[in-house]
């Protein structure tokens, strides 16, 4: 089966339309998990959206590895809540990264809800990603 085709601007253009959907919704940026810049929305600026791209990819390790050493389980959803706004960070199946920048008086439930489906939504405009290698270990 043939993987998909993304461009920048179609992957941009559904982080657009999230926006746009979404009232509270600000900005978006969609990564790869090691936190390379794919797409974002046009109201971020570039160095901003690779800013974004690198925390969120961060705050997802990090999750990852809460889970995994808690044996809670796999990470769904990561919510940060600043003083003015909430950072919501849900990677896809297929391992790509999507962060959501809404105003700080949105209905956490709601856009939990919307983040979650937009996330099965763009995997299906992505290509997997692989499995990051494990870390070589060296004889000291």
């Amino acid at each position: 089966m043939p993987l998909p085709t993304v461009t920048t601007d179609n992957l941009a253009q559904l982080l657009e339309e999230l926006v746009a959907r979404v009232r509270e919704a600000e900005h978006a940026v969609a990564l790869s998990p090691d936190g390379l810049l794919l797409a974002a929305t046009s109201g971020v600026d570039e160095e901003i959206a690779e800013q974004l791209s690198t925390v969120a990819a961060g705050l997802r390790a990090l999750a990852v590895a809460a889970g995994e050493h808690s044996g809670s389980g796999a990470v769904r959803q990561i919510i940060v809540e600043m003083g003015s706004a909430f950072l919501f960070i849900a990677a896809t199946r297929g391992g790509a990264i999507l962060a959501v920048l809404f105003a700080g008086d949105s209905e956490v439930a709601a856009i939990a809800y919307e983040v979650a489906l937009f996330a099965g939504r763009l995997d299906l405009h992505l290509p997997p990603f692989p499995d990051p290698a494990p870390a070589a270990v060296t004889a000291g």
